[in-house]
């Protein structure tokens, strides 16, 4: 155990340069395995494909948010607005572990590892796990997540349309694809904000900023998360996890124990002990998912195999996208094509042809607003007070329907 005196360490971050761990609590988080396994986890699952630098993973974004909030209290304090101690700690601890419970390669596998339970949702039982490891230290950060806190501004500093999360992964995002348009003034964003009736709003003299971090995210969408190969990846990897799942269902598959403690089990957090089942996932990571991916490409199924190889040598599915649905008469047709390239059955040939609909705001006109604080004390909506750009029509969603299947047939 580390002595007081050597739990004030600090990391040296690509983005903002010195990042320090600030107390024994966050130390000791950071310590414990189900926080080092963030370490083994790609921010931006299997973008590496597309951009080679994006090897980043949700270890490093994660200190990076909790050195985004600190910042931003500090700079709120500044201001004249009341925030304890105890609620910087809180909220500090919150953004860092806001991301825990999320399982290997990120939101790709979200509901295919385990299904009907959020990763937000595992992220607040690593919370309530860790405030029993550390006796009611984690309650009030765990207010501020559930947002029960009557100060609303620090959940919305973790969770809103414009919030420490979103600045860090946007500028670290962009940093390691070398996506330069993505890019965000964190600085700017965070000295620009001010507190109003217990919601975080901008100051008028940053709606610039707020323009130029609206935009950033949909160019980070389309260019980054959505690229047309990186989807083609994603879901692959999906249909992998699945083939796995329904032939673990029949024989043993190679897994380490904890893949395949979740390939053999449907909803385990329902049938088995929570608490049991949390350790259990806290030990998976991307490591156990591309083990297991390289062992299959020799498995004695065709389909997992075929699909294996594919994605271990970038042999990855082109992919045709357009704004209206596609014709099942169509689909149907590239079904029985794969179903007759490589002679199988149509159930194998489903597992060959993916589809799906992808869609971004890259601003909610539902969701809660980012405010505009002017002068006299008015405020309005982002999409009211730009006079530069047409907010309004960014805040349309752009969705767009996919799918794909082996370059082969063409």
């Amino acid at each position: 155990m580390a002595s007081a005196s050597n739990k004030k360490k600090i990391f040296n971050d690509p983005i903002y340069g010195f990042v320090s761990i600030p107390d024994e609590l966050h130390f000791d988080i950071i310590e414990h395995p189900y926080f080092q396994r963030l370490r083994r986890i790609k921010q931006v699952s299997m973008t590496n494909l597309v951009y080679p630098g994006a090897n980043h993973t949700r270890f490093a974004h994660s200190l990076g948010a909790m050195h985004l909030m600190r910042h931003a209290i500090q700079l709120l304090r500044g201001k004249g607005y009341n925030i304890t101690n105890e609620e910087l700690e809180a909220a500090s601890v919150a953004i860092l572990l806001h991301d825990s419970g999320h399982g290997p390669f990120s939101h790709t596998l979200e509901n295919t590892i385990v299904q009907d339970i959020s990763h937000e949702d595992l992220s607040l039982m690593v919370m309530q796990k860790f405030n029993k490891i550390y006796e009611g230290r984690l309650g009030l950060a765990i207010e501020i997540f559930t947002e029960k806190h009557p100060k609303g501004f620090l959940t919305k500093l973790i969770s809103s349309q414009l919030d420490v999360d979103r600045i860090d992964y946007l500028k670290r995002d962009s940093f390691f694809t070398g996506v330069a348009e993505g890019s965000v003034n964190a600085e700017r964003l965070l000295e620009m904000m001010e507190v109003v009736d217990n919601e975080l709003a901008i100051e008028a003299k940053g709606i610039y900023s707020v323009e130029s971090f609206i935009v950033a995210r949909r160019i980070m969408y389309w260019q980054v998360y959505m690229h047309k190969a990186v989807l083609s990846a994603e879901y692959m990897l999906r249909n992998i996890l699945k083939r796995a799942k329904l032939l673990s269902q029949e024989r043993d598959l190679f897994a380490t124990p904890a893949l395949s403690f979740f390939l053999k089990n449907k909803n385990p957090f329902e049938n088995d002990d929570p608490d049991c089942v949390l350790d259990k996932f806290c030990q998976l990571d991307d490591y156990d998912v591309m083990t297991a991916v390289k062992a299959w490409c020799d498995d004695e199924d065709r389909v997992l195999s075929e699909l294996c190889r594919r994605l271990t040598n970038r042999h990855l599915f082109k992919i045709e996208m357009r704004e209206g649905e596609f014709d099942l008469n169509y689909i149907e047709d590239i079904r029985e094509k794969i179903a007759k390239l490589y002679g199988w059955s149509l159930e194998e040939a489903d597992f060959m042809l993916l589809q799906g609909v992808s869609s971004n705001h890259a601003y909610h006109p539902k969701k809660p607003a980012i405010n505009i604080l002017y002068k006299d004390g008015t405020m309005k909506d982002i999409s009211e007070a730009s006079d530069q750009l047409n907010i309004s029509v960014l805040s349309q969603p752009v969705v767009k329907h996919f799918i794909c299947y082996p370059k082969e047939l063409v």
